[in-house]
């Protein structure tokens, strides 16, 4: 009889999910590889996954336990090939841009105009004056770079706003240029897949705040970290191993569902902060501590940035992109310093999927944004693309 794994937030088994997945990967044709296990700490596995036969396809999981890191990897291949993310810089060839669909069968192409002006069609007046708010911005700019057919037009994508159920039709080009992989994934459930596109966007906007105003965070008390065992041992672990170790809330004053670890090495002065978000504050502290660790064995832990002064370095695109990509970027030193902005908050707004996405999309809807989401499920697999307008770019 097989042993069965359940983890908070997720909507089945791990065992079930990893078994599914991997079925349906090779149904598909596709040879994974699993390479670079590493456990570096208690309670801290991450894995990188790739095609036999196309190396260039590939993605990296993370969590408390073999078996989640290895769900996490495929969950995040499947999200790259429902959303059509492994292809995105690529332009696709003159064949598949005269198919009778480019990227799914429910594209919309809209001519394009003589003038500047984008299609009335696309999007709303609200999100054309959003995206394009001086007309800077013409029409050609909207072609779909991977078909380059401006002759047939701009290629967009349907996508449900979640406060009226309204169907909008957001750009190809635009979604491929401001929002990269942000908001994309997959699961078991669609509510599963939901709360955690929307804990990636909470983490990123909430993380590019703290870094670009120079925040300082609330220590997480020792007594709250004692609630979590397996997150105390990896941290205990990390601190025998040499590295000084700062446990914060980022929830900023119980707002999001987010969590902080910092990571300072005392060999060469390197400052390395670590995010993560989820509903639940548990998940969320330990997708930080899994996040730090993600493909990083303990001497790899190093030639991390000094903390630095300069305000508007930290801030500027080019640092919190760095940040985006492997959280590598420079931290302000205020981040650092004894009196925190905000007072610990000992959030939680775990429930069940679908009370954590209800939640996630009214915490959006309070911060007066709006909840645009797009399905995917032809791979078997059900996956999903979020945009947040003003949250997620």
């Amino acid at each position: 009889m097989q042993i069965e794994s359940f983890i908070t937030g997720k909507d089945a088994s791990l065992e079930s999910s990893i078994q599914s997945m991997q079925a349906k990967l090779a149904a598909l044709g596709f040879h994974i590889e699993e390479r670079s296990w590493l456990n570096p700490v208690a309670n801290a596995w991450s894995v990188h996954i790739r095609d036999r036969d196309c190396p260039l396809l590939f993605t990296n999981g993370k969590g408390a336990s073999e078996k989640a890191a290895r769900a996490s990897a495929l969950g995040e291949f499947f999200e790259r090939l429902g959303c059509n993310y492994f292809w995105s810089h690529y332009y696709l060839g003159g064949t598949l841009a005269q198919r009778a669909y480019v990227h799914y069968p429910q594209e919309q192409w809209f001519p394009m105009p003589e003038g500047d002006a984008w299609p009335e069609a696309l999007l709303d007046a609200d999100l054309r004056a959003f995206y394009n708010p001086d007309d800077a911005v013409p029409a050609g700019a909207l072609v779909d770079r991977n078909s380059g057919n401006a002759a047939r037009g701009i290629c967009a994508l349907p996508y449900q706003r979640q406060r009226d159920g309204a169907t909008l039709w957001f750009p190809v080009n635009l979604i491929g240029n401001l929002y990269v992989s942000n908001g994309m994934s997959a699961g078991n459930t669609p509510a599963e897949a939901r709360v955690q596109a929307l804990s990636e966007i909470f983490e990123r906007h909430v993380k590019f705040r703290i870094i670009g105003e120079g925040l300082c965070l609330p220590d997480v008390p020792e007594a709250v970290i004692a609630r979590y065992p397996k997150i105390a041992a990896g941290i205990r672990d990390l601190r025998a191993a040499g590295f000084g170790i700062l446990v914060k809330d980022a929830s900023l004053g119980g707002q999001y569902p987010v969590m902080n670890v910092t990571l300072l090495n005392p060999h060469d002065q390197g400052c390395f902060a670590s995010f993560g978000a989820h509903p639940d504050f548990e998940v969320a502290l330990e997708r930080a501590l899994t996040e730090l660790l993600q493909g990083r064995a303990l001497d790899a832990l190093g030639d991390f940035p000094e903390p630095g002064f300069d305000l508007d370095e930290i801030a500027d695109a080019q640092n919190l992109e760095i940040h985006f990509v492997d959280s590598s970027g420079i931290i302000s030193w205020e981040f650092l310093r004894a009196t925190p902005d905000f007072d610990f908050s000992d959030w939680d707004f775990g429930g069940s999927t679908e009370q954590e996405f209800a939640w996630l999309c009214d915490a959006i809807h309070g911060d007066e944004r709006d909840v645009y989401i797009a399905d995917f499920d032809h791979l078997g697999v059900y996956a999903c693309r979020i945009l947040v307008p003003g949250m997620s770019e």
